[in-house]
């Protein structure tokens, strides 16, 4: 009984990501994040985080590394996210697999963050162009301390 509620639990999360994919619909100039994690919960608690202090930025969600891929290269140059926040530890390619392919978009800064604290995801993310590698918090005051890091790190305070 448990193994078919957790089953059914993950078909709702797939279902609600697959219909929630976002596309390119910025336009030129217009200040947004992309934020890939498979967790709709994780999503929307980084929301929540971003929107507490830069309450007029848009951020637009995908849920696994091949989303991520298909939203960049449908993107134009003038429609790139300001802001890329990967979660490690996606389906389909984790966020060292999606750093590997996106490197032609170096104007972009790139974030990690995850509940994988192995020094190999790390090392291995940042060799690969991720500008900061965030361990996930476990409150909402340490996801807004790190949200604040994450934008005055990258200068990107100004929102």
């Amino acid at each position: 009984m448990i193994c078919r509620f957790k089953l059914a639990e993950h078909l709702i999360i797939f279902f609600y990501c697959k219909t929630q994919a976002a596309s390119p619909m910025m336009t030129n100039k217009e200040k947004y994040i992309l934020l890939a994690d498979d967790d709709v919960e994780d999503q929307e608690i980084l929301k929540d985080a971003i929107s507490s202090i830069y309450p007029d930025l848009h951020i637009e969600s995908v849920c696994n590394g091949q989303e991520v891929i298909n939203y960049l290269s449908s993107c134009t140059p003038g429609s790139l996210p300001t802001l890329i926040i990967l979660d490690y530890k996606m389906p389909i390619l984790n966020a060292a697999e999606v750093l590997q392919q996106i490197t032609i978009y170096t104007t972009v800064p790139k974030i990690v963050w995850s509940t994988s604290n192995q020094p190999e995801h790390i090392n291995l993310c940042m060799q690969r162009g991720a500008s900061k590698y965030y361990i996930k918090p476990d409150s909402f005051s340490g996801l807004t301390e790190m949200v604040r890091d994450m934008f005055e790190s990258l200068s990107l305070h100004q929102y």
